[in-house]
């Protein structure tokens, strides 16, 4: 068998560097095409040492030359800027091109290669929240199988697999209610970067971790599965379970429900999504249930962790206002990470962002673009 041509855009982040994993143990299968990071360019050339790619792309310009250096006694093309990850996806011989950017930045070369026909494994979640109907739309045209990665997401396509029509009544959107479920809205005003990154069950980028401390990330989530499984905000129901055991369910018009379960590794849902539909044997830890008496389920407080109304409000509203929500997430996330904005105060930047940003109903491309920069803009002044 031909072994399958990975793009792994991201690859020096927490689900890129585990995609590499999977490569690794399965290296009969997948072959590394091309590889792409931000800024981490020292990983990014042990990376492209080890697997040898064709391509390697490094977003920061500033960061070309000293990845050319290092990389010029090898028959690696080494390339550099937005301008060329786009171009990369879409070169003839990748057959899936996994999307684990972050923010943002995802949704361009996704755009591109869709448009390439390439299967597109999909872990930005922002590029369905700025721009699902668009991205739905191109991928139905070009006839390319979006695949989801994120384990909630992946967890809803388990339990669909088989189902064949039958219609979705709703979705069970597990959460693991981050580090602080349990905190007041008091101590919540005072609780630091340092804390918040202490996820209780996942290791995660810092990004993504914030957004799982506010719950931000589940509001994508739930934007997201409304793409993904074309289904209404309101037929996605949040639900907090802290032991992250079950990934997620789905219950039919029957009142059947079906839950997918697992520990909590990531690399389980990104091998299911390179090899779909097949299985690939596994030696991760299997899931012990004497391990787990007891498996809790609580409603979300959307009162103290308002970015889940928010998501809910946006995807209700549609146009380009999840488009809004996810550009004043990521300014204030950013400030956050460097301690320029509280933890309550970035909420109350979004609320704000989100009522004085220029409302779009049908917004085209262009119109997400120039919205992300509008979006940016007043989140940035407002705090």
């Amino acid at each position: 068998m031909k072994k399958r041509q990975l793009a792994i855009l991201g690859s020096t982040g927490s689900i890129g560097t585990q995609a590499l994993e999977v490569v690794s143990e399965h290296s009969d299968l997948f072959e590394v095409y091309a590889l792409t990071a931000n800024n981490q360019v020292d990983l990014l050339i042990n990376q492209a040492r080890k697997y040898m790619p064709e391509v390697v792309v490094i977003a920061n310009e500033r960061k070309y030359p000293e990845l050319k250096e290092a990389l010029e006694d090898l028959p690696i093309k080494v390339w550099a800027g937005a301008d060329a990850i786009a171009q990369m996806v879409q070169s003839e011989p990748i057959d899936m091109v996994l999307t684990a950017m972050v923010g943002y930045s995802g949704l361009r070369p996704t755009i591109s290669a869709i448009k390439a026909g390439k299967a597109i494994a999909l872990a930005n979640k922002e590029t369905l929240v700025v721009a699902g109907e668009l991205i739905m739309k191109l991928a139905a045209e070009h006839k390319v199988p979006i695949l989801p990665v994120d384990s909630e997401h992946s967890a809803i396509f388990q339990c669909l697999t088989g189902a064949y029509d039958n219609p979705i009544e709703k979705i069970l959107l597990t959460a693991s209610g981050g580090p602080f479920r349990r905190k007041t809205l008091e101590e919540l005003a005072t609780v630091t970067k340092a804390q918040a990154l202490r996820h209780p069950n996942w290791t995660m980028g810092a990004k993504i971790t914030i957004d799982s401390a506010s719950m931000m990330n589940k509001g994508f989530e739930m934007i997201e599965a409304k793409w993904l499984f074309d289904v209404t905000p309101d037929q996605v129901q949040v639900v907090v379970h802290p032991q992250s055991v079950i990934h997620s369910m789905v219950q039919f018009e029957d009142g059947a429900v079906i839950a997918q379960l697992g520990i909590p590794d990531m690399k389980l849902p990104i091998a299911y999504a390179f090899s779909f539909p097949t299985r690939m044997r596994s030696m991760a830890p299997r899931l012990d249930f004497n391990q787990y008496s007891t498996l809790t389920f609580e409603e979300p407080d959307m009162e103290r962790f308002r970015n889940l109304a928010f998501a809910f409000e946006a995807a209700r509203q549609g146009g380009n206002m999840p488009c809004i929500l996810n550009a004043a997430n990521e300014v204030v996330v950013a400030a956050f990470l460097q301690d320029r904005i509280g933890f309550l105060q970035m909420s109350d930047v979004i609320e704000r962002t989100m009522r004085k940003a220029s409302f779009i109903v049908n917004p085209s491309y262009e119109d997400y673009v120039a919205t992300d920069t509008e979006a940016r803009r007043l989140a940035a002044e407002l705090f």
